[in-house]
């Protein structure tokens, strides 16, 4: 019969089964989406780069090459949001009031909606709380009679069509 305290010290120095998180590399995530896509991209941008070492832009300064490139990608994702928006709502309110409306968004519905939109994009608990919550709101949406749903909707698009 074999001794416990040897049986307890073969256990303790077989590997685990389950694989260890990957190691992050200089204090970034690890496992993120963003992150395999950002590897990809530097893989590119250094094989296209003649100095594959620097942040490609018009400055010596990486820090400034990365503000440009951050307003560059904010500006044009705003661009193409506010595109995408009116083109939704043109249909039913016309070209005019579907501008006014998308543009007189007030502060602080543009702040929940980027804050919801991040908790949503950050993980995948943060997913499913607002999914659930989105989901929750149309069905109560359609336990309305579709006539007072669709008016209080326009009701609250017309105010801010107005503004």
């Amino acid at each position: 019969m074999a001794s416990t305290k040897g049986l307890f010290a073969r256990i303790a120095r077989r590997p685990s089964h389950r694989p260890a998180p990957p190691a992050a590399r200089d204090g970034e995530a690890a496992g993120a989406v963003s992150d395999a896509g950002g590897r990809s991209v530097g893989r590119l941008v250094a094989a296209a780069s003649s100095a594959p070492g620097e942040v490609p832009g018009p400055s010596p300064n990486p820090a400034t090459n990365l503000l440009i490139h951050d307003l560059a990608m904010r500006a044009g994702g705003r661009v193409l949001r506010h595109t995408v928006e009116k083109g939704l709502l043109r249909g039913r309110y016309g070209g005019g009031s579907a501008k006014a409306i998308v543009e007189n968004r007030s502060l602080v519905q543009t702040f929940v909606t980027a804050l919801l939109a991040r908790a949503a994009t950050r993980s995948l608990p943060g997913a499913a709380l607002i999914g659930t919550g989105l989901v929750a709101k149309t069905l109560y949406d359609r336990r309305k009679s579709k006539k007072a749903a669709r008016q209080a909707g326009d009701r609250s698009l017309a105010k801010m069509a107005e503004k």
